[in-house]
């Protein structure tokens, strides 16, 4: 019962996941400024972040926590990185 209930969790996590990371997709292309499109982006990583984190405890192996890891940390310095460009017009000073 218990790992029935947890697989079906699982599986609604999924979708849930797949169907904001859509909606994040969605708000990078249709903008309309370059603050949405971050936030877009933004969102997008938290969202592939966490959907790769329900996949590895769907599946069972570590992979997937540790690719986790990457995408949180790509995501995060590209965000600073759109972030300052945006407020300075220059990344690197």
């Amino acid at each position: 019962m218990t790992a029935t209930l947890m697989w079906g969790a699982l599986t609604w996590a999924q979708f849930a996941l797949a169907a904001a990371a859509c909606l994040a997709s969605w708000r990078i292309l249709r903008g309309p400024r370059a603050q949405d499109r971050i936030l877009g982006l933004d969102t997008l990583y938290v969202t592939v972040m966490l959907l790769f984190v329900v996949t590895g405890l769907r599946v069972g192996t570590s992979f997937f926590f540790e690719a986790a890891l990457v995408i949180g940390l790509l995501g995060f310095v590209a965000t600073v990185a759109l972030a300052k460009f945006l407020i300075r017009g220059e990344v690197i000073e």
